[in-house]
């Protein structure tokens, strides 16, 4: 191995791995792969790959960097010494399952924990109640060696406390991870799997005589008696250690037993390790999970927990992790052998599509806080509690992406809102979200030059022309039938989107990269605006503007132009001045909403004019609300549901993303004119805010589509993606890349 690497900080895994066939390879494969991710370059996660008896190597990847032969004693005291020696190792977590150690209940393991001396986390797969001595004393002994453990299940954590004796307090509950899919019904899939028409029943994973399969072809008969489109499929290869002791006898009994009660038309038995794609479309394309296990202390299922991460119901035996994670409200628990109880749950569920569909739904909602990032997060803020060097604030920002833009975009402009992932087009347009999406596509371009930023950046300028007022100002609202909607426009002031608007047309008509023909057709718009000679009241609105005008002022110093930002920056001074108080250093008497904007904006004034006054307020304001807003490395947004008002309390939820992008911008502008390092710091705390360093620790923005959540609120995130939040979430990446 060499050791000569750039990263500074290992999580170093001791646990099966792939390509060995194994569901704690699986595991530790996925959350790896997640933690590097997100955390990579900083962290990098090594692998210790566990081996059976009968395997002398397997072809790892690189991130195998030493092996233990199971059965092997001296294995595991030469790879602790060997641990030892490098210093890049901060914490060893160990993926614990008793059969994949040697000796009795996986003693060879408490060898290694010996020599080891680096801090260890233990992550039970498994937690077998009422133990008898040699399993109480190979556990407590583990235990005894380890800073934290980490259980699935609150069942697992009680079991340790009461039958292993351990302190609740250092029992961490983190729940199996899914691989994050937008929600789906099983049409599409079907289709692909040629089973269009058909109601589809479903089991995954490795087959063996505990998986309790036989029980659900004993309760088809009548199901099919009554829905003859029933299909029930079964994929998976025989567990590897059944299948070296026992062969396919397992296979065969159940095929035999398919053929003697008529099934052979409706079971269809596929005998293959699906890859992650392969399966995730299998659980598409079903219309009920079955999970069977005969094991009533099973403590987590794998399979069990993807199921439910893909929005599929679930018909289970009543084992550990099913009776905590199968409600009436996502599925059905059943006695373990029990055929006429499969009968009676499975005929429930197929007769009435309604109710199959909303348990569906209700389990992949309850299920966003187990996406592998999500659990690869809390795995990371566990194992910086015993190795201080894992820093949580030294996240890897995602690659910049435009899909989920691109997805909400017709040729008319940007739609409002999204049900889920997509777009929903009843609610219409707004200038106000056109205005931000033609910010970010221009300030994307800048950066990357891409057609496909141009050409959506056509339309939002396009967008902007056509809702333009003879006053100078702009209409936000309109309806899906591309109509203004002129009596809801009435009724909300215009001032804060026409502002936005208005910053918008200046930024394209300054951006040298963008094509000539567009400049013109922005500084043209905003002139028509300019000359009406118009005027803001609203805080907002005229830190908009103060941006706008700062986008023409660093291109061509026009005196008139000069004189209406510095009236500007003194409307905000005044009002400052008038709100101001020694425990109240802001604009107004309440903080709301995109706040950071009217420091920023005295920023971008003091920058073009040098007049100390506005950078003095703009530190004093930043300052105070950065003191509000950041607590304990932690950025925590002034909710919506209540605001902050002066001499009140301030609300916590609900939290939006265009607030988080105004504050990213703000002290990522104000670092580049101080060069304070403390801003920059302070600007990745909140654009982590995105990326589970939240009130939730749960991760915001979706890597897979490119868009972002629409918000936190008190116990869930709002799982729509809408252009607000996604548009604002593009905003802030973009604002580290200026």
């Amino acid at each position: 191995m060499n050791t000569n690497q750039q990263n500074k900080s290992w999580i170093v895994c001791l646990a099966t791995f792939p390509p060995r066939r194994c569901g704690i390879a699986t595991f530790t494969a996925d959350l790896t792969n997640a933690i590097d991710q997100m955390f990579g370059p900083s962290v990098k996660s090594k692998i210790i790959a566990m081996n059976p008896i009968e395997v002398n190597h397997l072809p790892y990847s690189d991130k195998v960097i030493w092996e233990i032969c199971q059965p092997r004693e001296e294995d595991y005291v030469n790879i602790a010494n060997k641990l030892n020696q490098l210093k890049e190792v901060k914490l060893v977590n160990i993926q614990h399952e008793f059969s994949i150690f040697g000796g009795e209940y996986g003693a060879h393991l408490l060898l290694f924990l010996a020599k080891l001396q680096k801090p260890v986390v233990i992550t039970f797969h498994t937690v077998i109640p009422a133990p008898d001595e040699k399993l109480l004393n190979v556990v407590q002994t583990i235990m005894k060696y380890s800073k934290g453990i980490i259980v699935m299940t609150q069942s697992s954590k009680e079991i340790l406390t009461s039958d292993y004796g351990l302190n609740p307090d250092h029992i961490q509950i983190i729940p199996h991870g899914i691989h994050h899919v937008p929600y789906r019904t099983s049409q599409r899939a079907k289709s692909a799997f040629g089973f269009s028409g058909k109601l589809i029943l479903s089991i995954f994973g490795f087959l063996n005589p505990g998986k309790g399969i036989e029980y659900v072809i004993e309760a088809l008969p009548r199901v099919v008696e009554k829905f003859p489109n029933v299909r029930f499929l079964i994929a998976g290869v025989t567990h590897p250690v059944v299948l070296g002791q026992e062969g396919e006898n397992y296979r065969n009994f159940l095929i035999k037993k398919v053929y003697e009660l008529g099934l052979s038309n409706y079971v269809s038995f596929y005998n293959t390790y699906f890859n992650v794609n392969k399966l995730l479309q299998f659980l598409e394309a079903t219309d009920v999970y079955l999970s069977t296990s005969l094991n009533p202390n099973q403590a987590i299922s794998g399979t069990l927990s993807y199921a439910l991460g893909s929005g599929r119901p679930v018909i289970s035996t009543a084992f550990a992790q099913a009776k905590q994670d199968i409600t009436n409200e996502v599925g059905i628990l059943i006695d373990f052998k029990n055929p006429q109880a499969f009968t009676d749950a499975i005929i429930k569920l197929i007769s009435n599509n309604e109710l199959c569909l909303q348990m569906g739904k209700n389990a992949y909602f309850r299920t966003r806080h187990m996406t592998w990032e999500n659990v690869a997060y809390s795995y990371m803020k566990y194992f910086s509690q015993f190795a201080p060097e894992l820093i949580l604030g030294q996240r890897k920002f995602p690659s910049i992406k435009l899909d989920h833009f691109a997805k909400l975009t017709d040729d008319f402009g940007i739609i409002q809102f999204a049900k889920l992932t997509e777009p929903d087009l009843s609610f219409g347009y707004t200038v106000d979200d056109n205005a931000r999406a033609l910010i970010a596509t221009v300030l994307h371009y800048k950066k990357f030059r891409t057609n496909s930023a141009l050409k959506l950046a056509s339309i939002y300028l396009n967008f902007i022309y056509q809702v333009a007022k003879p006053d100078g100002y702009f209409d936000n609202y309109v309806n899906s039938n591309r109509i203004i909607d002129k009596q809801r426009n009435i009724q909300e002031n215009s001032e804060d989107y026409s502002a936005r608007a208005l910053y918008a047309l200046a930024l394209v008509s300054t951006t040298k990269q963008i094509p000539k023909r567009f400049r013109k057709q922005a500084h043209s718009l905003f002139e028509k605006s300019f000359e009406k000679n118009i005027t803001f009241s609203s805080p907002r609105a005229i830190a908009f503007y103060i941006k706008a005008l700062n986008c023409l002022l660093s291109k061509w110093k026009e005196p008139k132009t000069l004189a209406v930002s510095r009236s500007c920056c003194e409307q905000l001074i005044i009002l400052y001045e008038k709100s101001y108080s020694l425990d109240w250093e802001w604009f107004e008497h309440y903080l709301t909403y995109s706040n950071a904007i009217l420091p920023e904006a005295l920023i971008l004034g003091y920058k073009i004019t040098g007049d100390k006054r506005y950078f003095e307020v703009a530190e004093k304001t930043l300052n105070f609300l950065i003191k509000h807003t950041f607590k304990d490395g932690m950025y925590i947004s002034v909710g919506q549901d209540g605001w902050f008002f002066k001499g009140g309390t301030r609300s916590y939820f609900d939290q939006q993303s265009e607030d988080v992008a105004a504050t990213v911008k703000a002290l990522n502008t104000m670092f580049q004119i101080t060069n304070r390092r403390q801003y920059e710091e302070l600007a990745s705390i909140a654009f982590n805010w995105f990326l589970g360093n939240n009130i939730l620790g749960q991760v915001v923005y979706d890597r897979t589509t490119g868009g972002c959540y629409d918000g936190i609120g008190k116990k869930f995130i709002n799982l729509n993606q809408g252009a607000e939040s996604t548009i604002s979430y593009l905003l802030a990446r973009l604002s580290f890349e200026e």
